[in-house]
């Protein structure tokens, strides 16, 4: 029997979100699983997708990808997930490519077709609302909502050493924190010896930064124009700081490494921002990316003339299941203080949460049922 689910529905493009009853959810199908969300994150994703995704000929959709939550039932041939187990929720993929195959799930080869989908791959649609399609498989999971249907695949149990009350921070490891920890620990990889600029100290950035200094990385550089912000950084383990604003910022990168940065993280997508990152690095260093936008360019002879090297990086190149843990447990060894990131809000403050992050009040919004 359909469940009556509550959502925040999107129904123009760069519209408001509506919080809408009465929404009917299919029962799970084959390989699905039924959450009930406790709470989900809110990412410049959802806001990309609300500004550019979103279409005039499409129905409303429900948008949201970084729930939390529990296991109320579960598909045919679903033996890994129970009712009542806690869940995240990550990005989701095909399971049967040449890449998810290989164990590379963030690079599938339909990854952009199904994450930003709104109905199932094969077309059907999980939710109707007065007898009309609404979708709701955004990023395979639709977290802006009271429930969504899930491809087991696309979650990680809870540890359950993680404690009920700190479940509010659970949801932004299936995106935001585990891009830009990822970003470091799985790609980058900078060592105690070595040095690493990161641009950007939104949650992306100061995921990533939180790694670096989980890593033990000897010289850990914050670059922002919020001085605020900047002074987070240096309270989650960055050893300086550069104003973005600064005219001198690749001079500044060059004293403070000596030289050169071995590694550099860019998560603004702002192009004069990458030029800077690689005229800061080091010969044979190496800058990777989590953003860019349609028609950027970059000057490819510094790279080339001193074996630099770009890399593009997606969903931290993490595979959910065994990297969230891994953030998990750094937390429990006090070394990853994502609670540093984290502001709540009801969930019917959904707008109030995308207001604030807009401002820069929040670094990382959560919506909590």
């Amino acid at each position: 029997m359909p469940t009556t689910i509550s959502a925040h529905v999107l129904r123009e493009p760069r519209g408001t979100f509506e919080l809408v009853g009465g929404i009917e959810l299919d029962d799970p199908r084959p390989g699905e699983v039924l959450v009930r969300y406790t709470s989900t994150g809110l990412c410049h994703t959802d806001l990309f997708a609300r500004d550019v995704v979103h279409q005039d000929d499409f129905p409303a959709a429900i948008y949201g990808h970084e729930g939390t939550g529990v296991v109320e039932a579960v598909g045919a041939g679903v033996t890994e997930f129970a009712e009542g187990d806690r869940v995240m929720a990550s990005y989701t993929s095909c399971g049967q490519c040449r890449t998810c195959l290989l164990g590379k799930p963030f690079n599938c080869e339909q990854f952009n077709d199904i994450n930003f989908a709104l109905a199932r791959p094969d077309g059907s649609y999980k939710t109707t609302l007065d007898g009309r399609p609404v979708g709701s498989s955004f990023f395979g999971q639709s977290s802006f909502a009271t429930h969504g249907l899930v491809a087991a695949r696309d979650l990680t149990k809870v540890p359950a050493w993680v404690a009920p009350e700190d479940e509010h921070l659970l949801g932004p490891l299936g995106c935001g924190v585990q891009t830009g920890a990822g970003a470091i620990l799985n790609v980058l990889e900078p060592g105690p010896l070595d040095s690493i600029v990161i641009a950007g100290t939104g949650a992306v950035g100061l995921s990533g930064l939180m790694a670096a200094a989980a890593s033990g990385v000897g010289t850990i550089i914050a670059v922002d124009i919020v001085e605020e912000r900047l002074e987070l950084a240096r309270e989650l383990g960055a050893t300086h700081a550069i104003n973005g604003k600064d005219d001198d910022q690749v001079a500044q990168i060059l004293d403070l490494t000596g030289g050169g940065a071995t590694h550099a993280f860019d998560t603004t997508g702002v192009a004069p921002v990458l030029t800077r990152l690689v005229d800061g690095l080091a010969w044979g260093g190496q800058l990777g990316i989590v953003g860019a936008s349609p028609g950027m360019t970059l000057d490819l002879l510094p790279v080339m003339q001193l074996g630099r090297r770009v890399q593009g990086i997606v969903e931290g190149n993490s595979v959910p299941r065994v990297f969230i843990p891994q953030l998990l447990e750094l937390r429990r060894q006090g070394r990853f203080p994502l609670e540093k990131l984290v502001r709540t809000y009801p969930v019917a403050e959904l707008e109030g949460a995308i207001a604030a992050t807009a401002a820069g009040e929040a670094v990382k919004a959560v919506l909590v049922h």
